[in-house]
């Protein structure tokens, strides 16, 4: 491993350690049907607020979501350039490669 692969380890491995987290994966879930206000969001997943705006942040800061203020609230959105292309790809793969997945209890340890 040379230093320069070891200097994107660590942001590598964070930034799949924040996609895998299973709300945040909900959260990107229901995104991936369009823009979403936080209320929504909460009401959709029936989460704690705290729990959805802790989410949010680690989303937006992580670069996986965008949002944007209408008055006193938000509207949340998958980044359009790279994570929603991604969960596509990730969905082509569970399809045509991966379906074992769906019912895959093995990895949820």
């Amino acid at each position: 491993m040379t230093v320069e692969s070891l200097k994107f380890a660590k942001p590598q491995a964070l930034f799949f350690k924040a996609l895998a987290a299973h709300d945040r994966m909900h959260i990107n879930g229901l995104l991936q049907e369009g823009p979403k206000n936080f209320n929504h969001i909460a009401d959709e997943l029936r989460f704690d607020h705290t729990l959805v705006s802790h989410h949010l942040r680690c989303l937006s800061f992580c670069g996986f979501v965008t949002h944007e203020r209408n008055g006193k609230s938000k509207t949340f959105s998958l980044n359009k350039e790279t994570i929603s292309p991604l969960l596509k790809l990730v969905d082509r793969h569970l399809e045509k490669f991966a379906k074992n997945l769906y019912e895959c209890e093995t990895l949820e340890r």
